[in-house]
């Protein structure tokens, strides 16, 4: 009697198994069986992907050249399941295809500006934003940490450092819009400076800059020497 899917042990069912460990983690068929969801009576939907690789010699570039209609001679893969997998397969070519994308660079406030401007420009009220970089000054993710009023946006330093850990940055650069232009730093600005450069230099973190942000130029706390 075949053991459906759902009753395995949790660690052998592919979708908690990539949950748990990664996609790396798992087999071609297993990653496959996710697509398609279901097996047959008799096969899981791993046992199935199992014999329609081996159908294509365990080769993923020979299941991508199947039709539909090959795919469907197999009991238990319909239409719908055969354009998933092909999809996939698809895919896969067009990834390998790809040049890998190049992080920006971040590693003056010139370049910050440049790449926060346009996010900012038209904004009526201050928004904060952390820059999460690697070591080589790379974005690695730029997040929106608030969104305030016309003077003033607070920020949770406790929150930044948070995502800072969970995105392993060794690299950061707080930013902040002024919808007045007014490039110069408030108290409350200079406060905000303080606290994170204080908690980056616990947690060991570069605090590379706090950049204000107007239209048409910006204020770099770094620039200033004030960092």
């Amino acid at each position: 009697m075949k053991l459906a899917i759902n009753k395995w042990a949790e660690e052998d069912r592919p979708r908690e198994k990539l949950e748990a460990l990664g996609p790396a983690a798992l087999s071609d068929s297993e990653l496959l069986a996710i697509l398609i969801g279901s097996g047959n009576a008799e096969d899981s939907a791993v046992d199935l992907m199992r014999k329609i690789l081996d159908h294509c010699n365990n080769n993923l570039n020979s299941l991508g050249k199947m039709s539909i209609a090959e795919l469907c001679h197999f009991k238990g893969i319909g239409p719908a399941k055969a354009i998933t997998i092909l999809a996939a397969c698809e895919l896969g070519k067009r990834r390998q295809a790809s040049g890998i994308e190049e992080r920006p660079e971040m590693s003056d406030a010139s370049k910050v500006y440049e790449y926060m401007h346009p996010r900012m420009q038209d904004l009526d009220t201050e928004e904060g934003w952390a820059l999460f970089l690697n070591q080589k000054c790379r974005l690695i993710k730029a997040v929106r940490l608030s969104h305030g009023g016309i003077s003033g946006t607070l920020i949770d330093v406790r929150i930044v450092m948070k995502e800072a850990v969970l995105c392993n940055a060794t690299v950061m650069i707080l930013c902040h819009n002024h919808p007045s232009n007014n490039m110069r730093p408030s108290r409350d600005d200079e406060r905000l400076t303080d606290r994170m450069k204080k908690a980056c230099d616990i947690m060991a973190i570069n605090f590379l800059d706090h950049v204000i942000i107007g239209d048409g130029s910006y204020y770099s706390f770094r620039e200033e020497g004030k960092l």
